[in-house]
């Protein structure tokens, strides 16, 4: 029997949270155990930010729907759906939803996203 060269993920890993954000990862270290890469698909609601992080991965944003805020080494800046970013690995960064409608993006993170890797502030 030949083994398949493909995996269809039909059941993502729901990261619980409790700021109101929804974070399915599709592949990475929870899902199936990759830690090479990882692809979440999130919802942050209006009004979501979480705290400052300098994160040891390489983080691709794509948004689908809505606004989401960066502050990238100080730097502010905005995207809006059908535009995307690479925020290099050892960059101090901030992700956050001030506006008013629910934002929806893909995030991929190589190596994948690991709690021991993000390094958020308190």
């Amino acid at each position: 029997m030949t083994q398949k060269k493909y995996i269809i993920q039909n059941n993502p890993f729901v990261v619980p949270t409790t700021d109101g954000k929804i974070i399915k990862e599709h592949f990475g270290n929870t899902t199936d155990g990759n830690s090479e890469i990882s692809i979440a698909h999130m919802i942050a609601p209006a009004g979501w930010s979480e705290p400052f992080q300098t994160p040891e991965f390489d983080e691709f944003t794509f948004i689908i729907k809505g606004k989401k805020q960066f502050i990238i080494e100080g730097e502010q800046v905005v995207l809006e759906a059908g535009q995307s970013i690479k925020i290099e690995r050892h960059t101090r960064v901030q992700y956050s939803n001030p506006f008013t409608e629910v934002c929806e993006y893909i995030a991929i993170c190589t190596p994948a996203f690991s709690l021991d890797l993000v390094n958020r502030e308190d």
